[in-house]
């Protein structure tokens, strides 16, 4: 058995909806494209990434230097685990 909605709660709902889009459309931009702010997204998580493995490289070379682990390094300079 399957609910029926009547024809003026289905246009209710989607004028709704409608308004809902209007809002957030609003709020990232009217001229932003979904694409491009995930796009941006994107671009920015890879530089993020490429940070980061940098300074876990040079926080490897200055646990061998200082001849301990990487997570004494982490615990002294108190770094987060990301876990």
């Amino acid at each position: 058995m399957h609910a029926t909605t009547s024809a003026k709660k289905q246009k209710e709902y989607i004028d709704k909806l409608e308004a809902e889009i209007d809002v957030l459309q609003k709020r990232i931009g009217e001229d932003e494209s979904a694409d491009a702010i995930v796009s941006r997204h994107i671009n920015l998580l890879h530089r993020y990434n490429e940070a980061k493995d940098a300074t876990q490289l040079l926080i490897g070379r200055l646990a061998a230097l200082k001849e301990t682990t990487v997570r004494q390094i982490h615990n002294d300079m108190d770094l987060l685990d990301d876990q």
